[in-house]
Protein backbone atom coordinates (compact mmCIF):
# COMPACT_ATOMS: atom_id res chain seq x y z
CA UNK A 1 0.00 0.00 0.00
CA UNK A 2 1.63 3.15 -1.58
CA UNK A 3 -0.53 5.07 1.22
CA UNK A 4 1.60 3.05 4.17
CA UNK A 5 5.28 2.97 2.30
CA UNK A 6 4.49 7.00 2.53
CA UNK A 7 3.35 7.00 6.12
CA UNK A 8 0.08 8.49 5.38
CA UNK A 9 -1.79 6.53 7.95
CA UNK A 10 -4.65 8.32 7.76
CA UNK A 11 -5.71 8.22 4.14
CA UNK A 12 -4.86 4.44 4.41
CA UNK A 13 -7.50 3.73 7.16
CA UNK A 14 -9.80 6.17 5.13
CA UNK A 15 -9.65 4.07 2.04
CA UNK A 16 -9.64 0.82 3.55
CA UNK A 17 -13.01 1.33 5.35
CA UNK A 18 -13.94 2.45 1.84
CA UNK A 19 -14.65 -1.23 1.20
CA UNK A 20 -13.90 -2.89 4.87
CA UNK A 21 -15.66 -2.35 7.87
CA UNK A 22 -13.42 -4.36 9.92
CA UNK A 23 -10.05 -4.82 8.69
CA UNK A 24 -8.83 -5.87 12.34
CA UNK A 25 -10.79 -8.64 11.34
CA UNK A 26 -10.42 -9.50 7.92
CA UNK A 27 -6.54 -8.59 8.41
CA UNK A 28 -6.75 -11.44 10.96
CA UNK A 29 -8.88 -14.04 10.18
CA UNK A 30 -8.49 -14.17 6.13
CA UNK A 31 -6.21 -17.31 4.89
CA UNK A 32 -4.97 -14.18 2.24
CA UNK A 33 -5.56 -16.36 -0.68
CA UNK A 34 -4.61 -13.19 -3.27
CA UNK A 35 -1.44 -13.26 -1.56
CA UNK A 36 -0.77 -16.50 -3.69
CA UNK A 37 -2.11 -14.97 -6.37
CA UNK A 38 -0.42 -11.83 -6.53
CA UNK A 39 1.59 -11.53 -10.05
CA UNK A 40 4.53 -9.89 -8.03
CA UNK A 41 4.62 -13.40 -6.71
CA UNK A 42 6.28 -14.62 -10.29
CA UNK A 43 9.16 -12.58 -10.08
CA UNK A 44 9.29 -11.04 -6.52
CA UNK A 45 7.43 -11.29 -3.11
CA UNK A 46 3.91 -10.55 -3.07
CA UNK A 47 1.76 -7.79 -1.64
CA UNK A 48 1.07 -8.85 1.99
CA UNK A 49 -2.17 -7.41 1.75
CA UNK A 50 -3.42 -9.10 5.09
CA UNK A 51 -0.35 -7.65 7.27
CA UNK A 52 -0.93 -4.44 5.61
CA UNK A 53 -4.43 -4.29 6.65
CA UNK A 54 -3.72 -5.47 10.07
CA UNK A 55 -0.80 -2.61 10.38
CA UNK A 56 -3.49 0.05 9.03
CA UNK A 57 -6.20 -0.94 11.42
CA UNK A 58 -3.79 -1.48 14.60
CA UNK A 59 -2.50 2.35 13.93
CA UNK A 60 -5.64 3.39 13.40
CA UNK A 61 -6.90 2.44 16.77
CA UNK A 62 -3.65 3.21 18.21
CA UNK A 63 -3.94 7.54 16.86
CA UNK A 64 -7.43 7.41 17.33
CA UNK A 65 -8.72 7.21 13.39
CA UNK A 66 -11.39 4.25 14.77
CA UNK A 67 -13.68 5.99 17.21
CA UNK A 68 -17.60 6.36 16.81
CA UNK A 69 -18.38 8.64 14.33
CA UNK A 70 -22.28 9.27 15.27
CA UNK A 71 -24.34 10.27 12.46
CA UNK A 72 -25.00 14.31 12.04
CA UNK A 73 -28.71 13.55 11.35
CA UNK A 74 -30.70 10.69 12.49
CA UNK A 75 -34.04 9.62 10.29
CA UNK A 76 -36.25 8.68 12.99
CA UNK A 77 -36.20 4.88 11.20
CA UNK A 78 -35.77 1.52 13.16
CA UNK A 79 -33.91 -1.06 11.94
CA UNK A 80 -33.80 -4.70 13.27
CA UNK A 81 -30.60 -6.37 12.49
CA UNK A 82 -30.40 -10.27 13.01
CA UNK A 83 -27.59 -11.56 14.31
CA UNK A 84 -24.26 -10.07 14.83
CA UNK A 85 -22.21 -11.85 13.13
CA UNK A 86 -19.64 -10.37 10.54
CA UNK A 87 -22.48 -9.29 7.86
CA UNK A 88 -24.66 -8.10 11.08
CA UNK A 89 -22.11 -5.71 12.39
CA UNK A 90 -21.22 -4.26 9.08
CA UNK A 91 -24.94 -3.83 8.13
CA UNK A 92 -25.74 -2.28 11.79
CA UNK A 93 -22.66 -0.39 11.10
CA UNK A 94 -23.64 1.56 7.88
CA UNK A 95 -27.03 1.80 8.86
CA UNK A 96 -26.28 3.53 11.81
CA UNK A 97 -23.84 5.98 10.47
CA UNK A 98 -26.76 6.63 7.70
CA UNK A 99 -28.92 7.82 10.71
CA UNK A 100 -31.32 4.93 11.32
CA UNK A 101 -31.70 3.79 15.10
CA UNK A 102 -30.18 0.23 14.83
CA UNK A 103 -31.02 -2.38 16.68
CA UNK A 104 -28.69 -5.63 16.61
CA UNK A 105 -30.66 -9.30 17.84
CA UNK A 106 -28.05 -11.64 18.88
CA UNK A 107 -29.21 -15.29 20.05
CA UNK A 108 -25.49 -15.89 22.27
CA UNK A 109 -24.69 -14.13 25.39
CA UNK A 110 -22.30 -11.92 23.76
CA UNK A 111 -21.84 -10.18 20.03
CA UNK A 112 -19.61 -11.49 17.84
CA UNK A 113 -21.16 -14.32 15.80
CA UNK A 114 -19.14 -16.73 14.15
CA UNK A 115 -15.98 -14.61 15.07
CA UNK A 116 -16.53 -14.96 18.70
CA UNK A 117 -17.93 -18.14 19.00
CA UNK A 118 -16.75 -19.86 15.76
CA UNK A 119 -12.74 -18.44 15.34
CA UNK A 120 -10.28 -19.47 18.10
CA UNK A 121 -8.21 -17.15 20.18
CA UNK A 122 -5.40 -17.86 18.56
CA UNK A 123 -6.98 -16.58 15.01
CA UNK A 124 -8.47 -13.61 16.59
CA UNK A 125 -8.41 -12.45 19.90
CA UNK A 126 -11.81 -11.55 21.36
CA UNK A 127 -10.77 -7.88 22.70
CA UNK A 128 -10.70 -6.92 18.88
CA UNK A 129 -14.32 -8.07 18.84
CA UNK A 130 -15.32 -6.01 22.02
CA UNK A 131 -13.17 -2.86 21.05
CA UNK A 132 -15.07 -2.52 17.79
CA UNK A 133 -18.44 -3.13 19.18
CA UNK A 134 -17.67 -0.16 21.68
CA UNK A 135 -17.27 2.15 18.82
CA UNK A 136 -20.36 0.83 17.62
CA UNK A 137 -22.40 1.49 20.46
CA UNK A 138 -20.65 4.73 20.83
CA UNK A 139 -22.29 5.70 17.13
CA UNK A 140 -25.81 4.64 18.81
CA UNK A 141 -25.88 0.80 17.71
CA UNK A 142 -27.73 -1.06 20.60
CA UNK A 143 -27.05 -4.74 20.62
CA UNK A 144 -29.63 -6.97 22.27
CA UNK A 145 -28.48 -10.36 23.92
CA UNK A 146 -29.67 -13.38 24.65
CA UNK A 147 -32.65 -12.94 22.11
CA UNK A 148 -33.55 -15.76 19.94
CA UNK A 149 -35.25 -14.39 17.06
Amino acid sequence: NDLVYNGDWDNAIRNLHSTNNFPEFTGRICPAPCEEACTLNLEDIPVAIKTVEQAIADKAYETGHIRPYPPEKKTGKRVAVIGSGPAGMSAAQQLGRAGHDVHVYERESRPGGLMRYGIPDFKIEKHYIDRRIEQMQGEGVTFHCGVNV
